[in-house]
């Protein structure tokens, strides 16, 4: 332990991290630099510069990272329609390269002689973390105080606080019993009743979301604008990745949209249940894949979609700075050189239905798809030997008795 001299640390201000700071000074006997990110999580960040000075930290560093978060992490993912297991959008997964990032950059900026963070042994974000901070810097020393200490609890973080007169914050009032995450894409809930699948989430627990049932009676109706495949405009006025995507999650959220309940299937093995909000994310994949529908060949976009399962798991299980992510990337960003355009979408009760999709690069041809006269612009009777031709293979396999049978 003697090597390590300067630690950068992913500081929160909360207690895990707070425990951290005093720890890795008492036991590494070295400086901590302390780093907290800004990704729209919805809470004051500079609070933590006090709390860091007050544990003797001297270098702090406190960045505003939301532009650069959706535009160059959650966009590029929505690129590609990602969704893990058929359901989860990667709020929490997608947030975890860009600190990474900082950290190693950091740890080079203030020569350090390694990085730190607060994740636990059981969870993703120890592999994320470290997949990525391996993959940006090979010689990257890492310190996981959660496999390393015998502080197992809430109340042995409560009692080394104590014992070392480290400041923490009580919070008067009724005290969230659930882990939580949250950046500009989502907000995560997990532990307490969540724990067991069969118990319905209590309704006071979501926080950037009204019940379906409790949304407006009227719906609302949005047109976002695209361009090469990212959103650009709500209701024709130009805004920044960050100011977009939270102005979606206000409107989505107000009509009940984006929840969701799931078992998920975690890197480490074990099986976790999970509720998220993503409000402005659920309505941006379905503009998105309707823009598409209009815009992208139809080989293209077959194999685009083939794409989702391995990019998803590559974002939930850490391979973000992995050479074949950054191959699939650039496959999926050639297939929206294109994506561009408007769709019309409809907000109601915790439903998004899109009414209206158009752009100046749509392969859609009136002329051959009406049901009336077309004017010879597409002949019927070419259907026939595309058929048979098609059909040459069953038909073979039926005349040698092959027909599969029921």
């Amino acid at each position: 332990m003697s090597d390590i001299k300067k630690v950068v640390l992913a500081y929160s201000g909360g207690l895990d991290t707070s425990v951290i700071v005093r720890w890795l000074q008492e036991t590494y006997q070295c400086e901590v630099v302390t780093f907290t990110a800004d990704l729209g999580q919805g809470e004051e960040v500079e609070p933590a510069r006090a709390k860091a000075k007050a544990l003797g930290v001297k270098e702090i560093y406190i960045e505003d990272l939301r532009e650069e978060f959706v535009s160059e992490y959650v966009f590029p993912m929505f690129r590609a329609n990602t969704i893990y297991e058929g359901e989860y959008l990667l709020g929490t997964s997608i947030a975890r390269p860009l600190i990474t990032k900082r950290l190693v950059e950091i740890a080079e900026e203030t020569c350090a002689d390694a990085i730190s963070h607060g994740a636990t042994g059981k969870g993703n974000d120890q592999v994320r973390f470290e997949l990525g901070a391996y993959a940006l810097n090979p010689a990257v020393q890492v310190i996981a105080p959660w496999r390393q200490w015998d502080l197992t609890s809430r109340d042995t973080l409560l009692k080394y606080c104590e014992q070392r007169d480290i400041p923490v914050e009580q919070k008067r009032g009724k005290k969230s019993p659930y882990s939580m995450d949250a950046n500009l894409l989502h907000i995560s809930y997990e532990g307490a009743i969540l724990e067991d699948p069969w118990t319905e989430p209590e309704e006071d627990m979501w926080r950037w979301s009204v019940s379906p049932e409790m949304a407006p009676d009227q719906p609302e109706e949005i047109i976002l604008g695209f361009k090469k495949g990212d959103p650009v405009s709500l209701n024709d006025q130009a805004m920044s990745p960050a100011s977009l995507l939270a102005e979606l999650n206000a409107i989505g959220g107000r009509h009940g949209i984006g929840r969701l309940d799931i078992v998920e299937n975690r890197y480490v093995g074990m099986k976790s249940r999970g509720c998220y909000e993503t409000p402005g994310g659920t309505i941006m994949l379905k503009a998105h894949r309707a823009l598409e529908s209009i815009t992208l060949d139809r080989e293209v976009a077959h194999f685009k979609d083939s794409l989702i399962a391995k990019y998803a798991d590559l974002v939930y299980n850490g391979y973000w700075w992995s050479p074949e992510r950054k191959m699939m990337q650039s496959a999926i960003d050639e297939s929206q050189t294109d994506v561009n355009g408007e769709v019309r979408l409809k907000l109601y009760k915790g439903s998004v239905a899109v009414t209206g999709r158009r752009s100046g690069q749509s392969l859609f041809d009136e002329a051959i798809a009406t049901f009336e006269d077309d004017s010879g612009a597409y002949n019927q009777k070419d259907a026939e030997g595309f058929i048979k031709l098609n059909a040459l293979r069953l038909r073979t396999a039926a005349k040698k008795g092959r027909t599969l049978r029921e």
